[in-house]
């Protein structure tokens, strides 16, 4: 091989190798170079919360934790559960098949279970969970963070916001403080912290992802209004959790954990709160009251016009707060005492911290303007006085707790009197006939009801037969006439 052709072959592989070097590099993407001479200094793009942005020190949750899990409990319900329909159908065939003499009543089902958690919030032992973990129970337990066991009392419930009180014989508790979920701040560090199934606490970590969240779920299967402002989070928040508090990285006590977004019945991705200045007023109004003392605006709101910087006034109720003020349909409220309202959801929420009588002032635009108004909030019967709570009854032998109307039903649903089934337990009633929670009775016998101790006396002195006559709240024009037979 002569000299000429051994340079050829030399130059032809050092080609070769470029190109392939070359194709490589094409190939693969260039690793990126950060020269410090030339570029300021760099750091991963994470998120501190302000409180906790130390330089050098990651994220540590274990002050807060260590404040909040003591003052979560576990809250195990018992209770019986109501007939099925078909069961009751089956028992309306016997009866017309074989005769009242050989109808055989239906057994009584045995107790049940359920639980949820709750969270500590005063040193003598109120304990706020949500209305749907204690709803219908019989006997309530609380099982403390050092395992201990205590029988609890519900104080009252709001279905409205899915909150109950209960209450302890205790007087040395571990309790959580209040923090301002007004204050809360999406992108903020939170904790959720639960007691399911006596696996002792939980804590999961997350941020605030939205504010003001109505998801539409407490309005289902209940005749009052909902008021849903949730504060939305990514932490993790599982069944048996509902009723444990949202904590943040002070260890207060921002909200209560009450909802999932979920295909599956498990967490998959976004979690809900009641806020916890909610929270305050709602259970403060059933320590004092045992009634919520709601107030209202009275407009009615078009949701379908946004991004008006508030909301949009559609109607105003006569007689109401708002009829009374300078406020105008077409309206858009913008701020509640000094409160930002963006939607309906975050409107419900200012309104809702206040009772009837309580004087607000309501910013809002008109022809571009920026205007003003003070006035005086009501309750649903549009006065500025206090309810008391509706009067109860249960009868053990007819099997219900029995409530007179308000007189916003009985304006609701015109009618002079009636008396409400708040509850239909294991009795005559859910056995000899099918009448359902929320049932209003008009008359017994043909003759007018307009309190519990009416129904029961009517029923009493009945012979053989009473004639319980009545509505559902969702079909008020349709009555109902139920055959009760008695022994």
């Amino acid at each position: 091989m002569n000299w000429k052709t051994l340079i050829t072959m030399t130059l032809v592989g050092l080609i070769s190798a470029a190109s392939a070097v070359g194709l490589y590099r094409w190939l693969q993407p260039e690793p990126a170079v950060v020269q410090a001479a030339a570029y300021p200094p760099t750091r991963l793009a994470g998120y501190d919360a302000p409180a906790l942005a130390n330089p050098g020190q990651p994220i540590d949750f274990t002050m807060a934790a260590a404040l909040s899990t003591p003052a979560v409990v576990h809250v195990k319900t018992t209770y019986t559960p109501k007939a099925s329909s078909a069961n009751r159908n089956l028992d309306f065939f016997f009866r017309d098949f074989f005769g009242q003499e050989q109808m055989p009543y239906q057994q009584q089902q045995p107790a049940r279970q359920a639980s949820g958690s709750g969270v500590i919030v005063s040193s003598d032992g109120y304990i706020v969970t949500n209305n749907h973990v204690v709803e219908n129970a019989d006997e309530i337990e609380v099982i403390l963070f050092d395992k201990k066991t205590l029988k609890a009392k519900l104080i009252g419930s709001d279905p409205s916001t899915d909150l109950a009180l209960l209450k302890v014989e205790n007087s040395s508790l571990p309790y959580m403080p209040f923090g301002n979920s007004d204050s809360v701040r999406i992108g903020e560090w939170v904790l959720a912290v639960g007691n399911p199934f006596e696996l002792e606490n939980t804590v999961t970590a997350g941020i605030v992802s939205a504010k003001g969240r109505n998801i539409n779920i407490l309005s289902r299967g209940q005749n009052q209004p909902a008021i849903e402002s949730f504060i939305q989070t990514d932490a993790a928040v599982n069944p048996g959790n509902s009723g444990g508090a949202l904590v943040n990285t002070r260890g207060e006590l921002i909200g209560i954990n009450t909802a999932i977004a979920t295909p599956t019945g498990t967490f998959a991705g976004y979690s809900f709160a009641v806020p916890v200045n909610i929270v305050r007023k709602v259970i403060a109004d059933l320590m004092d009251y045992g009634i919520v003392q709601r107030a209202y605006l009275g407009v009615l709101i078009d949701v379908n016009k946004q991004d008006l910087g508030g909301v949009y006034i559609s109607e105003i109720i006569p007689g109401t707060a708002s009829a009374e003020s300078d406020l105008r349909v077409g309206d858009v409220i913008t701020k509640i005492n000094n409160f930002k309202v963006g939607s309906f959801p975050q409107l419900q929420e200012q309104v809702s911290k206040y009772q009837p009588g309580d004087k607000v002032t309501v910013d809002y635009i008109r022809d571009g303007k920026e205007r003003s108004t003070t006035l005086t909030l009501k309750n649903a019967d549009k006065s500025t006085s206090l309810v008391s709570k509706p009067e109860l009854s249960s009868s053990s032998a007819l099997g219900v707790t029995l409530q007179a109307l308000e007189k916003s039903d009985l304006e609701k649903f015109k009618i002079e009197r009636g008396v409400r089934v708040a509850r239909v337990g294991e009795g005559l009633l859910a056995q000899r006939t099918r009448i359902a929670d929320g049932f209003i009775i008009t008359g017994v016998n043909d003759k007018p009801v307009a309190s519990p101790q009416e129904v029961e006396s009517l029923i009493k002195a009945s012979k053989g037969t009473a004639t319980i006559e009545g509505f559902y709240p969702n079909y008020p024009y349709k009555i109902y006439n139920y055959s009760l037979f008695l022994d």
